[in-house]
């Protein structure tokens, strides 16, 4: 991969640290975030039937590609300590445009708050189907391409991404998981076959103690990973910002007409 200048939050760039709540441990690797601008980058509030609440709703357009009509959308689900107003601090906007400038097809991202509900109905409380009807409806009005979507989640979102991506096979061209939040003989792996045709990216790092919950769900997944990988890191962002760059290129790829 070609020299990528990139802005670290912990060093230069503590404030943004500090709204997302992050705090480094000695040998933690700082997240990083690409040099790149940000485009038409939004937080709204939606009204959400499906959860029976108002919600954040984020959107980003990479720079140079205006209000991003026509383009495809991929679907963010955060983790469990994050929500939809963390992704502008979390760089989100930035890692979009910076693919796009290293030559991939254009896309926007779009997420909404989930809590911690795992992404699954509690009650009268359903986040998923927030994700699988209402976002798409919200991006829909917007002008953006919801014929063409992806998924992309980390921990307890990547469990989410997965989830719903077996729930409504189909429905997502592909799936970036960072880390899921997975076990054997859970819902991702008894459901597991629902996921042949839909191209799975996994990334984990050698650190982090669902390791070996990950690569067995690379193992018992229909079709073998179509990308990721184990390299080192922790549970956290300092490793998933490292990854997204490999993620959003999949993503890319994959939306592409």
């Amino acid at each position: 991969m070609r020299r990528r200048t990139f802005l670290a939050i912990g060093a230069t760039a503590a404030g943004v640290a500090g709204m997302v709540g992050y705090r480094s441990r000695p040998g933690q690797l700082e997240p990083v975030i690409p040099h790149a601008p940000v485009g038409d980058e939004r937080l709204e509030r939606r009204d959400s039937t499906a959860r029976g609440r108002m919600v954040d709703f984020y959107t980003a357009v990479p720079a140079g590609h205006g209000d991003g009509r026509g383009l495809p959308v991929c679907l963010i689900l955060h983790g469990g300590s994050k929500t939809a107003a963390d992704f502008a601090a979390l760089g989100f906007g930035r890692f979009l445009t910076d693919a796009v400038r290293r030559g991939k097809p254009p896309f926007v991202l779009a997420g909404a708050t989930g809590d911690r509900l795992w992404w699954r109905p509690d009650g009268g409380d359903d986040p998923q189907r927030m994700v699988h009807e209402e976002i798409p409806r919200w991006c829909r009005a917007r002008g953006f391409d919801t014929k063409r979507i992806a998924l992309l989640g980390w921990s307890m979102g990547g469990y989410g991404s997965l989830l719903l991506a077996e729930a409504y096979p189909g429905f997502a061209r592909a799936v970036v998981a960072l880390s899921p939040a997975v076990r054997p003989g859970d819902e991702i792996f008894t459901a597991a076959d629902q996921l042949r045709g839909t191209p799975v990216g996994l990334w984990c790092g050698r650190q982090d103690g669902l390791l070996d919950n990950v690569r067995a769900l690379a193992k018992a997944l229909p079709e073998p990973p179509a990308a990721g990988s184990f390299e080192d890191g922790r549970h956290n962002f300092g490793y998933w910002s490292r990854c997204l760059p490999a993620g959003m290129d999949f993503v890319s790829e994959a939306l592409r007409r």
